[in-house]
């Protein structure tokens, strides 16, 4: 969980004992026991996540002119699911917590909060890299497939996010102000993880689908995939104003948060993607077809 806490700052911008206060909507980072082991939400999430992205890749791929037979994605997943715990949680590590690389048994906890999505983006990319090489798939269009199914986990894993009191914003004093407990000043803050959730996965989810399903955009090698990383940077970047950067993360040299450095090359490769000519016969027969 993040420590969102900074010295310095203003210790009131706004009436306090008016706003919204986290802990009486009554939520716990717990679903429910099964005996001794603690079901989270944040798992819940994650599992969520690949069940409604499985259902609605297969969904895509059942469309003419797919990259791959449906019955693939259970094999894409197997590498999709390592590449994105992996990459998520070493990301965060390296980040915003290096102190988890001296406690290794903290460091393999993911559960307990603590994911990048940066990381969790390098490990799904050089995972999918990974499964199109195998299984003679061509990347850039396997690329546009899943993008389309990824907004899932961006709306379920913010949405822990909240539930578990973490990640919160910056001091507001917009109505809809949120008294985070762990922030520990009392202080009403963005609940950013809710505009996340909606920013980040609602819109893209919409936007991705309605490039699929009304224009010829799938067909395009990288299209739906630039859209969904430029729209993705733009929207991260764009946040980072009213979410509250790491502790030790606040004042970086070059005047942007962490979050935002890491989305500026993002936004330079789904830019790319959009604006560089397509390359000539990518589109091709399902594999094993």
């Amino acid at each position: 969980m993040r420590d969102g806490g900074e010295s310095g700052e203003v210790a009131m911008t706004g009436d306090a004992t008016a706003a919204l206060r986290w802990q009486d909507l009554g939520l716990s980072p717990v679903a429910f026991d099964l005996g001794p082991l603690p079901v989270r939400w944040y798992a819940l999430a994650f599992l969520a996540t690949f069940l409604l992205g499985g259902w609605y890749l297969r969904r895509l791929l059942r469309e003419p002119g797919a990259p791959m037979r449906p019955e693939l994605v259970d094999d894409l997943f197997l590498y999709a699911v390592a590449g994105v715990i992996l990459g998520g949680r070493l990301g965060y590590a390296t980040f915003y917590q290096p102190g988890l690389w001296a406690a290794p048994l903290e460091l393999v906890q993911p559960w307990h909060g603590g994911m990048s999505f940066h990381g969790g983006l390098i490990g799904l990319l050089i995972g999918l890299t990974l499964f199109a090489r195998n299984h003679g798939v061509p990347l850039l269009r396997l690329l546009d497939y899943v993008g389309c199914a990824t907004p899932f986990g961006m709306i379920l894993v913010r949405l822990a996010n909240f539930v578990n009191g973490e990640l919160w914003g910056r001091p507001t004093t917009l109505p809809w102000g949120m008294v985070f407990p762990g922030a520990g000043d009392g202080v009403p803050r963005h609940p950013s993880q809710l505009y996340e959730a909606l920013l980040e996965g609602v819109v893209m989810l919409l936007l991705l689908g309605f490039l699929f399903w009304r224009t010829g955009a799938r067909h395009v090698p990288g299209r739906l995939a630039g859209a969904g990383l430029t729209w993705y940077a733009v929207a991260r970047f764009s946040l980072e104003w009213v979410r509250q950067p790491d502790r030790g993360l606040e004042h970086l040299s070059w005047g942007l948060t962490m979050g935002q450095t890491l989305s500026v090359p993002i936004l330079f490769g789904g830019l790319a993607l959009l604006i560089l000519p397509p390359r000539i016969g990518t589109v091709r027969h399902p594999a094993g077809a």
